[in-house]
């Protein structure tokens, strides 16, 4: 090693990350291939290798500032990349009876990768600790 681990410089980006979020009008939609359960698996049972577990009880630890915002801006702005960028499919966007779309939070999912605090281009979800002693429990580590 060069400077022994002592770089005289920061590598620094200015721009922070949700700010870098392409509008879904300007990029390519990936259809990515469908898991094949030998080298690629669906969220579901990856979440469910890590052993995560909430109590049922607790109240949701991922908060939203304003709850309209996940359907009414970033719905037809990004096409609410809090579905795809949440590795363990917390955020879904559901039909209504009426078929308008609804944000719904599958907090029991939750890794506590806190990439939806960081990645959101509203800024509107808060990732807050969750009580007791839920989340991912990775045995084999």
């Amino acid at each position: 090693n060069l400077f022994g681990g002592k770089i005289p410089f920061t590598l620094h980006d200015d721009k922070p990350d949700h700010a870098c979020l392409n509008l879904a009008s300007e990029s390519k939609r990936i259809d990515y291939p469908k898991p094949d359960g030998k080298l690629s698996f669906d969220k579901l049972s990856s979440v469910f290798l890590s052993n995560t577990n909430h109590e049922e009880d607790q109240p949701c630890h991922l908060r939203l500032t304003d709850p309209s915002i996940p359907i009414t801006r970033n719905l037809p702005l990004y096409d609410e990349p809090a579905q795809r960028y949440c590795p363990a499919g917390v955020y879904e966007i559901v039909s209504q009876d009426d078929g308008s779309p609804y944000s719904q939070i599958n907090a029991q999912n939750c890794l506590h990768c806190k990439t939806c605090d960081i990645k959101d281009p509203a800024q509107n979800i808060t990732w807050l600790a969750p009580e007791g002693a839920g989340g991912p429990n990775y045995p084999s580590m």
